[in-house]
């Protein structure tokens, strides 16, 4: 009994990730179909909302990125459903100059779903979904919050659909971003009936030709040509298939090569750019270096020649100190001969105002003399003849004495 249960439960489990496994198959296989019919339709005209492609795309992209999501639990415990908006407005809010902030703030789009929407339209305008989608994935920490086990976001076939998406870059979509498709009251239903054509493959319609002819053969023998009519109409159609596949696989790869030329003459721009803007980088050095080499070379004629006005400076100043300490000292003497020479100056001063106080003297002193002289003859006349010589001696003699006549 215990075997019995354990074989039910693996079996069980068996089929639950089979399921699992063929549900993310089919998503991903039927994203990869979206995304060629779209390319296939942006060949005739721009894409816009009312396109079927589109709006098939926009429900399989809607359902990869809901797969397995996780709920939001409320206080009560209990878990409420969420949009895959919340986990891309977490996940990219760090890509750099995002849409997310806008279509937040929209007035016309509440709820979380129909921000989704919004935002996958605007990410195929920007030609950006493929990085959008990158970044998410990614922030593998926030991506395992937000889903459970088996999610295509956690497995390998993240990959894929960030590649695939990779292709939508070429394509121009022109949306209205106040449309009904961004109406969230209603969840996407995806349309697989684009996608199931049957095709006989070519070894199934040779194998049935061969046994039509083996049926043939083995009737009767009196079958008239008219019998061997099917084998050559089996024979166009099986051509005319296989001209239809050539057909797909030329347009497929043409289209491939539009895009790759395309990207190509992208690359090829962006190189020519670059080479470009490099060129005038390196000009631009270039007359940098040259500019500096020469302020660098007058800078250092200038210091020299500085050097060279200081030098003759020094010269002429310590040359001007010679000069004036030797006109210092033969102008003033030295102390000795300062000292004898104000000696003899001040004799010599001294003399000349003696010799000026002498002169004075002696007239006066003469005067004086010649009056005494008159009086004693006007008192004595006999004695005038005898007295005469003596007082003119005594009178020459005084004067000699005193020094007057040199």
């Amino acid at each position: 009994m215990a075997s019995l249960s354990l074989g039910l439960s693996l079996s069980r489990k068996k089929n639950i990730s089979r399921n699992a496994a063929v549900e993310r198959k089919n998503l991903i296989t039927v994203c990869r179909f979206s995304v060629k019919t779209l390319i296939d339709r942006s060949c005739f005209e721009t894409i816009d909302d009312s396109a079927p492609e589109f709006v098939n795309f926009a429900s399989i992209l809607e359902q990869i990125l809901s797969h397995r999501l996780k709920g939001q639990i409320t206080w009560f415990g209990y878990e409420s459903p969420r949009s895959f908006w919340d986990y891309i407005r977490v996940a990219c809010s760090k890509v750099p100059h995002s849409c997310i902030c806008s279509i937040e703030n929209m007035e016309n789009v509440s709820s979380s779903r129909a921000k989704g929407r919004a935002w996958i339209r605007v990410a195929l305008m920007e030609k950006r979904l493929s990085e959008y989608v990158t970044a998410a994935l990614r922030d593998f920490k926030t991506t395992r919050r937000f889903y459970d086990d088996g999610a295509i976001v956690l497995g390998e076939e993240a990959n894929m659909l960030a590649g695939m998406l990779l292709g939508l870059n070429a394509i121009d979509f022109s949306f209205c971003l106040k449309g009904e498709g961004l109406d969230g009251s209603f969840p996407a239903v995806i349309d697989y009936t684009p996608y199931l054509k049957f095709t006989q493959s070519s070894d199934s319609i040779s194998s049935d030709e061969e046994e039509l002819r083996t049926l043939g053969s083995s009737g009767s023998e009196s079958s008239t040509p008219e019998n061997i009519g099917p084998p050559f109409i089996m024979d166009e159609n099986s051509w005319y298939n296989k001209c239809k596949r050539v057909e797909q696989k030329y347009r497929l790869a043409l289209e491939q090569k539009g895009y790759l030329e395309e990207l190509v003459r992208l690359r090829e721009a962006q190189l020519s750019d670059s080479v470009s803007q490099n060129k005038l980088l390196l000009q631009r050095i270039e007359r940098t270096e040259l500019n500096h080499k020469l302020e660098k070379e007058q800078l250092e004629y200038i210091i020299v020649e500085l050097q060279d006005q200081l030098t003759v400076l020094k010269n002429n100043d310590l040359r001007s100190r010679q000069e004036l300490t030797t006109h210092l000292t033969n102008q003033w003497p030295s102390p000795g001969a300062l000292d004898v020479n104000a000696v003899a100056l001040e004799t010599l001063l001294y003399q000349k105002h003696n010799e000026q106080w002498d002169e004075k003297s002696f007239h006066s002193l003469g005067q004086l003399s010649a009056d005494a002289s008159l009086s004693q003859i006007s008192f004595d006349p006999g004695q005038s003849q005898d007295g005469n010589g003596k007082h003119e001696g005594s009178h020459l003699t005084r004067v000699n004495d005193c020094g007057v006549m040199q």
